[in-house]
């Protein structure tokens, strides 16, 4: 009697199969968040990093320029260089505000491997 009861538990039944898929699935669905999460981080820390200093060399740039120009034609158009400077910076921001809107509409979505498997799962279990 006691041999019977220690096979039956030896072996597991189909539910408990079924449970156990569907816990392995879900342990490899969060890993595959974990990992998306963590690739999504960095490179959105590159990416910022890279900005920052675009940013930061443009603007230095930008003054230099700006303080050449000035100089250049202090004697005779002063203010018409400053204001074609000016038009030319505000051209220049609306275009680039332009494409950073166009950059966040068309940005992928996130997390999007792991819905496609979570799609194949349910799929899967549909099937069956």
């Amino acid at each position: 009697m006691t041999t019977d009861t220690q096979s039956q538990r030896a072996e597991p039944g189909p539910v408990r199969r079924i449970v156990d898929s569907v816990f392995s699935l879900l342990a490899t669905r969060i890993e595959l968040i974990g990992i998306e999460l963590a690739e999504e981080k960095d490179r959105l820390l590159g990416v910022l990093f890279l900005g920052l200093a675009a940013t930061m060399l443009a603007g230095m740039a930008l003054l230099t320029l700006t303080a050449l120009i000035a100089i250049t034609f202090w004697d005779t158009y002063r203010w018409q260089a400053l204001a074609g400077i000016t038009a030319i910076y505000a051209i220049a921001a609306i275009i680039c505000g332009w494409k950073v809107r166009q950059g966040l509409r068309n940005a992928p979505l996130v997390f999007q491997a792991t819905l496609n498997e979570f799609e194949k799962d349910r799929e899967l279990f549909r099937k069956h």
